[in-house]
């Protein structure tokens, strides 16, 4: 797909990995549909893109809300009349152990911590993704729907709802690669492993020390790395159906 005067819609947009994104399509001559939760960040991330020479729209969303993504994406078939790809980029951790024993005291992971992650990261992926998969269709627009998934997807300690989550998304990814490619439509995700992002600066200093050393490359990713995969998977018209793992040999 050419990006040169294409529109992307990308998801959390406001900061770390959708806004790098934003900025590395911005480059290539895409126009953005900008959403997040947060008007400011959106702000600066549209402001970026307009020193970059193309159109930017900026819809503050809640992803989870069936409402408003759809009416935030009829809007964006109004602003900018066709869609040609959209990134589920925003997602959020909320990390803790199944059960946990402390001095002979068992804690559990709340409903209310599984749910969150998985509404956000899941819920909010498929809601953006249907209504973006029928403003295409609508728009006889070709596109693709890129997922952010994750190494952890396989399972990791203290993440059972980032890890379901995300191996969610990435099997979604490769349903819809099949379902949607009579549109004109790919699909694809990318299993990112650690990113050095707002959310990575969640993490102690030593955990990611132990991360580095288990990672063969010797450190975490770049958020540009990970958008010059996005740019990929737009740009490679035989790319579909597949998750493409960034995470620096880290899953053997």
């Amino acid at each position: 797909m050419e990006l040169l005067h294409s529109v992307v819609a990308i998801t959390g947009a406001g900061q770390g990995l959708g806004q790098r994104m934003a900025l590395t399509l911005a480059e290539a001559g895409a126009n953005l549909a900008l959403l997040d939760m947060n008007p400011e960040t959106l702000n600066k991330t549209q402001q970026e893109c307009y020193q970059r020479g193309v159109k930017a729209e900026i819809y503050p969303v809640n992803v989870t809300s069936e409402s408003e993504v759809e009416a935030t994406f009829n809007k964006i078939e109004r602003d900018f009349s066709k869609l040609n790809g959209l990134i589920n980029s925003a997602g959020i951790l909320r990390d803790g152990m199944l059960v946990k024993v402390s001095n002979g005291e068992v804690s559990k992971m709340s409903l209310e911590q599984f749910q969150s992650v998985m509404e956000v990261n899941s819920t909010g992926t498929f809601l953006c993704s249907r209504e973006a998969a029928a403003t295409m269709i609508k728009t006889e627009s070709k596109g693709v729907i890129i997922n952010i998934s994750s190494v952890a997807r396989a399972g990791n300690i203290g993440q059972t709802n980032y890890a379901a989550s995300k191996a969610a998304v990435a099997t979604m990814a490769v349903g819809w690669g099949k379902e949607l490619a009579r549109y004109g439509i790919r699909a694809a995700a990318i299993a990112p492993g650690v990113v050095q992002t707002a959310m990575a600066e969640q993490l102690k200093p030593e955990a990611i020390e132990r991360l580095e050393k288990m990672i063969p490359v010797g450190r975490i990713a770049q958020a540009e790395e990970m958008a010059h995969a996005a740019k990929f998977i737009f740009e490679n018209d035989y790319f579909t159906g597949r998750v493409l793992e960034l995470d620096g040999g880290l899953r053997m």
